[in-house]
């Protein structure tokens, strides 16, 4: 209860099991997209399966960001809390358990619901070599797709990842930037009321994204009529302008905030805040649910395209953009902290990037991916290598 120095023990449990627990909502969630892109590929083209995951993920993530805005894990399972973990430790970890029980129960009623026919031996290429290799036949089988993959494919995959990478700075500092900029808190105050402001705003930040989840699903609905009537590419490069736009206009808010605020001031600021600058941030949090959906179906529903256009599997598409998304994961993560250090301002570095590289992205969709509406597109986006080399 009274030691503030480093427990590398705690840490390294918290972050294999958060490696482990994302490793599993990754692997859910790529094969749900490769299922949704299977099923609507025929009918519907997969615009419309992936929306439909976009929906049925807004919901989700409406209940799992109410869940932890509310803030009283604590209380329900008291027994969470021990000498070392406070109420905001007992909240988080009732929130990691929850998610791990409902993930089980999802998989489990899955498992004994779906039927789904498997392919013999006979139906799946290469059944020798995968019995030899194993589950390495997996990676092998991937890789070897990604080396062979039309160029077509690897400019979808790159402008994918650029987008993630303008989108990671928001997805990963969001509350943080709520606590520390809006509400003036700090995550290792101990002396004041600064770490109490500190979780306030990560909790409101909740809220915010729970708007976000909202405006998300909402938008959902109209991606597929979007696409057909001004084309994926159309609809990508706006999503990603309205990025910058409103990037822009969280670092302006952060800075106005951080500057505005003085200690001599605290008395006069209760935990919740300046209104208008929170109303401000909650707004921005639920207008950028809006492009956040394109995010969540368009780059897939493309590439889901090309690869149907090609005679390729969905899976393996599935599987190449997670990857390209990692990567830009990990670099925001490697690079995001020492940014903001190195200016001492905060998160308005990383999202003063972000939005560069979201308007960069936003010229760049509209250059290198040919519309795909009525398909004449998608024949312009699968041209020969000796074409796009020339």
């Amino acid at each position: 209860s009274t030691y503030t120095g480093p427990r590398w023990a705690a840490t390294a449990v918290y972050v294999v099991g958060f490696l482990l627990l994302d490793c599993v909502i990754h692997t859910a969630q790529a094969s749900v997209r490769a299922m949704m892109s299977d099923l609507s590929a025929a009918n519907h083209g997969p615009s419309i399966g992936q929306a439909i995951f976009s929906v049925w993920m807004a919901i989700g993530s409406i209940l799992g960001y109410a869940a932890v805005a509310y803030g009283t894990w604590h209380r329900w399972f008291p027994s969470l809390k021990t000498s070392a973990c406070c109420d905001a430790c007992a909240d988080l970890k009732g929130a990691f358990l929850t998610a791990v029980v409902l993930i089980v129960i999802s998989t489990v009623v899955t498992m004994l619901l779906a039927d789904e026919q498997s392919l013999d031996n006979e139906g799946v290429g290469g059944a020798a070599f995968a019995q030899t290799c194993g589950g390495l036949n997996a990676f092998i089988d991937l890789f070897a797709s990604l080396k062979n993959m039309s160029p077509a494919m690897f400019r979808v995959l790159a402008l994918t990842a650029f987008t993630w990478l303008s989108w990671f700075p928001f997805l990963q500092y969001n509350t943080d930037w709520m606590g520390r900029e809006i509400y003036h808190g700090n995550p290792n105050g101990v002396a004041d009321m600064a770490d109490d402001k500190y979780n306030a705003g990560v909790r409101e930040g909740a809220i915010g994204l729970l708007l976000c989840s909202a405006s998300l699903g909402a938008t959902s609905f109209l991606i597929p009529k979007l696409c057909r009537k001004l084309t994926s590419k159309v609809i990508w490069s706006i999503s990603l302008f309205s990025v910058f736009l409103i990037m822009a206009g969280m670092v302006a808010v952060g800075v106005v905030s951080t500057k505005g605020y003085s200690p001599s001031l605290s008395t006069s600021l209760t935990v919740a805040g300046p209104d208008n600058l929170n109303a401000l941030a909650l707004t921005m949090f639920a207008l950028i649910g809006i492009p956040q959906a394109v995010l969540y179906s368009v780059p897939w529903a493309v590439a889901a395209e090309v690869v149907a256009g090609e005679g390729g599997g969905q899976g393996v598409t599935v599987g190449a953009i997670t990857i390209v998304i990692s990567l830009s994961q990990l670099l925001v993560g490697l690079t995001a902290g020492p940014i903001d250090g190195a200016f001492n301002k905060g998160n308005a570095p990383a999202f003063g990037i972000g939005g560069a590289v979201a308007f960069i992205c936003a010229i760049l969709v509209v250059l290198a991916l040919p519309d795909t509406k009525d398909g004449r597109g998608l024949k312009r986006l699968l041209l020969s290598r000796e074409d796009w080399s020339n």
